[in-house]
């Protein structure tokens, strides 16, 4: 059983990471812009969902009198390796978690995390449109999950963890909002809620993981002379490799 779920995972992320590029692309504009709704070279974005999913890549004619037959190009991160990843961490969730209800949402959590890592990586930004409704559906989804038969985990401790977790990063943010932004602190909601399913000190695990992960590297940065110690960095991949790190975790225990 285990391994079918691990291969429904590998193909679930697979499939999913498809879809991400274009999103990443339309995404990452700093605070106040509209989405983007041109490729770089400035051809509208079309297809599925009004040109939100899909391979970032532009199918406008930009060589002859016949339209649509020749790509202008790629743009935005690569498919496959967006793809990949994906498929890797829906894998590896699905090996950990196996046969219990609450695999469902991290699966259809996943997708989301890795287009949040991608704007942040690209403009250090984490867009309410994807954050906020991330901690709602997360609760919610992990709400029917606790109704259901072989379940590990408790609705009232992620309620708990989520709400611990963002008031934690909002007063992080309150002393030094240079070193952070906003979008951290509403991404810690849906965080510490799938963190806190599996209890109080996984909370803490994922947590301080996802704070080490980003210090060793801005670390590295420095050391390497890439940044300087004021150089903002991209805090909600770290958070988010945390988080996955605490739920690899804390779903092997209750294995």
């Amino acid at each position: 059983m285990r391994l079918i779920l691990i291969v429904v995972g590998a193909l679930w992320g697979a499939w999913s990471g498809l879809l991400l590029p274009r999103a990443a692309h339309r995404l990452s504009v700093d605070p106040e812009e509209p989405w983007k709704g041109q490729c770089p070279d400035g051809h509208p974005i079309t297809g599925p969902l009004d040109g939100w999913l899909g391979r970032a890549r532009c199918t406008t004619d930009t060589s002859g009198p016949r339209p649509g037959t020749t790509a202008c190009g790629p743009y935005g991160p690569r498919t496959p390796a967006v793809s990949t990843v994906t498929a890797l961490i829906c894998a590896a969730l699905a090996a950990a978690t196996g046969p219990r209800p609450e695999l469902v949402v991290w699966l259809l959590a996943a997708p989301v995390a890795v287009l949040l890592a991608l704007v942040d990586l690209r403009v250090h930004r984490l867009p309410d449109i994807l954050t906020l409704p991330l901690a709602a559906a997360t609760l919610a989804l992990l709400g029917i999950a606790v109704a259901l038969p072989a379940d590990a985990g408790s609705w009232l401790t992620a309620l708990y963890g989520g709400l611990a977790l963002g008031a934690t990063y909002l007063v992080l943010y309150l002393l030094n909002p240079s070193g952070m932004g906003f979008g951290d602190v509403k991404l810690a909601l849906a965080l510490g809620t799938a963190l806190g399913w599996y209890g109080w000190p996984v909370l803490v695990t994922g947590a301080f993981a996802g704070v080490l992960y980003g210090a060793v590297y801005g670390l590295g940065m420095v050391a390497l002379r890439r940044a300087g110690r004021k150089t903002a960095i991209p805090l909600g991949p770290f958070m988010l490799g945390g988080a996955f790190t605490g739920l690899m975790l804390g779903a092997f225990a209750v294995a």
